[in-house]
């Protein structure tokens, strides 16, 4: 792994190194000059002169000299070209590979990206690369999801599949595999782009679920109207929290890090209620719920039960909110998940 990893620097070079070998380069080329402008004042050219003379000479372009020459200065043109020329060429030579291989390095990574977006199925497409859609991103991955992020700034965290391109158009959405996405997040800056995208979204799949981020109160109904399933603003949902942390911190605290805590040994999950399940032919009470606690059903109408008769079986397209440990939540899943 490691001997393959050196070779793929060393015949693709990361566009620092580039950069970096040119920078060299020039410096080795200019370095050149100043000697060889040294040189030929020390052997009594002008500066100009002798400026002109050391461009000519490591250019090799032939013109006649200037000022006397003696066998010095003879000498000096001669060690010039061998040095000046080689440094020319070494230069050019870094150069044309900086724009070329550069070039094509970048081409192959964004086709390699695209074969990888284009292999994805029931992944989820975010899109805007703020620190909202930064933070939902990286959650997302640690949950184990696949992600694509688009946007059209190139600086998107390489480690990440990115489609580079403006959200708003529909064939970049099309790109980021959105016909074959279980969601789409739709975090960009502004609320026009988001009802925008949020539209779009929803033409092109309405059976993909959609979550949209409102940057004002206004336009969360704009976003439900353009199609999305849920609607979060930011500011409301931070300031919410704050509030729950001065008025009940612990219980603030603790939902917090039931949700969010990797290694804490219990979580919260949701598991959808299927017609094949005895989910919905059994009262939840005489169901092995692996240990699990069912906190609240969310009725199919969207409204949530938040004290469920355990004597009642659950209803077709009901949603179960349980909380267990990681084993009793996998257990659940592999039972009654269809």
């Amino acid at each position: 792994m490691k001997f393959y990893r050196r070779r793929h620097r060393r015949h693709h070079p990361h566009a620092s190194e580039l950069w970096r070998r040119l920078q060299i380069a020039v410096g080795v080329l200019l370095g050149v000059l100043a000697i060889g402008t040294a040189g030929y004042t020390a052997l009594g050219l002008s500066v100009v002169d002798a400026v002109y003379q050391t461009v000519i000479t490591v250019s090799t372009v032939g013109f006649r000299e200037v000022g006397d020459v003696t066998r010095s200065y003879q000498a000096f043109t001669i060690v010039m070209i061998m040095v000046g020329a080689g440094a020319v060429l070494y230069t050019l030579g870094v150069l044309i590979e900086t724009l070329i291989e550069g070039r094509i390095t970048q081409e192959f990574g964004r086709r390699r990206m695209e074969i990888r977006v284009e292999e994805l199925k029931n992944h989820i497409v975010v899109c805007g690369w703020g620190q909202v859609g930064e933070s939902i991103a990286a959650t997302l991955m640690d949950e184990g999801q696949d992600v694509v992020v688009v946007d059209r700034r190139e600086d998107v965290a390489a480690h990440l599949l990115r489609v580079i391109g403006d959200a708003t158009d529909d064939a970049i959405l099309t790109e980021a595999g959105i016909e074959r996405a279980r969601a789409l997040v739709v975090a960009l800056d502004t609320d026009a782009n988001n009802v925008y995208v949020t539209l779009s979204g929803r033409a092109a799949r309405e059976d993909i679920f959609i979550v949209s981020r409102a940057n004002n109160a206004y336009a969360e109904s704009k976003l439900y109207r353009a199609g999305a399933d849920r609607v979060v603003n930011p500011h409301k949902l931070g300031a919410s929290h704050m509030a729950a942390l001065v008025t009940q911190p612990n219980v603030a605290e603790f939902l917090d890090i039931t949700m969010n805590d990797r290694e804490l040994t219990v979580s919260i999950s949701e598991l959808t209620v299927a017609s094949s399940s005895a989910l919905a032919h059994q009262p939840l009470s005489e169901v092995d719920l692996a240990g699990n606690t069912v906190l609240a059903i969310r009725r199919v109408d969207g409204s949530f039960d938040h004290h469920p008769d355990m004597a009642a079986p659950a209803s077709v397209g009901d949603v179960l909110i349980a909380l267990g440990t990681a084993s009793e939540l996998r257990e659940l899943h592999e039972s009654f998940d269809s």
